[in-house]
C-alpha cells in the first residue's frame, strides 16, 4: 500500500504498527499521532508498581526520543484526531492539523467507563487509564496516607484489586466494594476468586460483594464519604473508580467503519475500509464462526499491531496465539493463558490453601484456559500447550507427578 502511513494512538498497539513496518522495511512517511502529552509509555505499572514507587515518568517510556528520529517515526503528541475523511484520505486534528494518508491505521485504545451516581464529579474522585490519571491517584494516596483517610475502591476486577494492594502496602486503609457476588468474576472461576479474596484480607482490606453505591458525599467539593444504596456509609479520603472501559470507536463510527462495541476487525486487524486497519483495545475481531472477541491486553495490542502492519504492505498475518493476560497484587503473580468463557469443569494442580496454584480449565474434556497464582512454570507450559492446540486430560492437569512438559515433547 503507497504511503504515507498516518497511526491514530500512539500507546503500545500504535507504537507497534510504527515499529513493525519499519521492520518490514517500509520506508515511507510514517505519522504516529497521539493525544496525549507524553511520548508512548507503558501502562500496566501504572496501577502498580509505578504508583506504589513512582519513579520519573520517563522510566516508563516505551522507547527514548532519539529512537523515533533514528527509525524515521514522525510523533506528534497532544494530537488528538477529530475526523477521519475517508473520501480525501487524511485526518484532521482538534487543532485543525491535517494528515494525508495512503494508509491508516486507528490504534485508538478504550475510554474508562464513568459512575453515574450524584456526586461522581467530586474532587479526589478518580479514575486509572493514563499517566496523568496515575499522578493524580498517586498524590491523593500521599494525602490518605499522611492524613490516616481511608480509600475507596468501586469496582473488584484488575485495575481495582492492584489499586487496593498498592495503597495498602503504603499502610492505608481499604475496602473494596464489588457489585457482583466475587472478585473478578466475569473472568475466572470461584476458587481463583476465592483466592484473591483471602489474599487480600490478608493484607487487612475490606471487601464488599453485591454493593449498590448510591451517592458519594462531599465536604467543601471534595469526596468523603460512598453511600450504599442500604444507606451505609463508607468513609473516604479518595475514591478509585474501576468498572471497566469501552472501546474508543466513536472516530471509526463517525468515518462509517463497521463497528460493534469496537472497530469490527478480521484476523488480520482490516477494517471495512481496504486502506484502514486497526489495532488494539478499540478493535472487536471477527471470529470464524462469526462471533466478535474484543481483548484488553498488552499481548493482543502487540499481536494485533505487527497483523496491521503487514495488512498495511498487503501481507497477511493473522493473529493466531492464545491470549494471555497478568496481574500483579502484593508479592502475587496471577498469570492467565486462553478464554475461559464456556467452561463446563475446572481442575486445580498445586498448593490452593498456599494459594500457589494453577486453575485448569475444560469445556467437553478439551483444555481451553489456564490461570495461575504463583505458579510462573505452570503458566508458561500452558501457553505452548494450547498455542499447539494439545490439551492434556483433567486428571493429568491435575497430577502434579504428570508432566505436562512432557506433552510437548517432539
Amino acid at each position: 500500500m503507497p504511503g504515507p502511513i498516518v497511526i491514530v494512538g500512539a500507546g503500545q498497539a500504535g507504537l507497534e504498527v510504527a515499529e513493525s513496518l519499519r521492520h518490514e522495511k517500509y520506508d515511507g512517511p510514517i505519522a504516529l499521532l497521539g493525544a496525549e502529552a507524553h511520548i508512548p509509555y507503558n501502562r500496566p505499572p501504572l496501577s502498580k508498581k509505578w504508583l506504589l514507587e513512582r519513579p520519573n515518568p520517563a522510566s516508563l517510556y516505551m522507547r527514548g526520543p532519539e529512537v523515533y528520529e533514528r527509525r524515521k517515526i514522525e510523533l506528534h503528541t497532544g494530537a488528538a484526531v477529530a475526523a477521519i475523511d475517508r473520501a480525501a484520505q487524511e485526518v484532521r486534528c482538534a487543532d485543525g492539523r491535517r494528515f494525508a494518508y495512503g494508509g491508516l491505521a486507528l490504534a485508538t485504545g478504550a475510554q474508562l467507563r464513568t459512575l453515574a451516581v450524584p456526586g461522581a464529579g467530586l474532587r479526589g474522585v478518580f479514575g486509572l487509564r493514563t499517566l496523568d490519571d496515575a499522578q493524580h491517584i498517586a498524590a491523593a494516596l500521599d494525602a490518605c496516607s499522611a492524613g490516616g483517610s481511608p480509600l475507596v475502591v468501586i469496582g473488584g476486577g484488575f485495575i481495582g484489586l492492584e489499586v487496593a494492594a498498592t495503597a495498602s502496602k503504603r499502610g492505608i486503609a481499604v475496602t473494596v466494594l464489588e457489585g457482583l457476588a466475587r472478585l473478578m468474576s466475569r473472568v475466572v472461576a470461584p476458587i481463583v476468586s476465592e483466592a484473591a479474596a483471602q489474599l487480600h484480607r490478608a493484607h487487612g482490606v475490606k471487601l464488599v460483594f453485591e454493593a449498590r453505591v448510591a451517592e458519594l458525599l462531599g465536604a467543601d467539593g471534595a469526596v468523603r464519604a460512598v453511600r450504599m444504596a442500604d444507606g451505609h456509609e463508607y468513609p473516604a479520603g479518595c475514591v478509585v473508580v474501576g468498572v471497566g472501559v469501552d472501546p474508543e470507536d466513536a472516530l471509526a463510527r463517525a468515518a462509517g467503519l463497521e463497528c460493534d462495541r469496537g472497530i469490527i476487525v478480521d484476523a488480520c486487524a482490516r477494517t471495512s475500509d481496504p486502506r484502514i486497519v486497526a489495532a488494539g483495545d478499540c478493535c472487536a475481531r471477527r471470529l470464524p464462526d462469526g462471533t466478535l472477541l474484543r481483548l484488553e491486553s498488552v499481548q493482543n495490542a502487540v499481536e494485533q499491531g505487527k497483523s496491521a502492519a503487514a495488512a498495511l504492505l498487503g501481507h497477511e498475518r493473522p493473529v493466531t496465539a492464545a491470549p494471555w493476560f497478568w496481574s500483579d497484587q502484593y508479592d502475587t503473580r496471577l498469570q492467565m493463558v486462553g478464554l475461559s468463557h464456556g467452561y463446563d469443569q475446572v481442575v486445580t494442580r498445586g498448593a490452593v490453601a498456599q494459594l500457589a496454584f494453577s486453575a485448569y480449565y475444560y469445556r467437553a474434556g478439551r483444555l481451553i484456559a489456564v490461570d495461575s497464582l504463583s505458579r510462573i512454570q505452570d503458566h508458561m507450559t500452558a501457553r505452548r500447550l494450547l498455542d499447539r492446540g494439545l490439551s492434556p486430560t483433567p486428571a493429568q492437569a491435575a497430577d502434579e507427578n504428570f508432566s505436562l512438559q512432557g506433552l510437548l515433547a517432539p
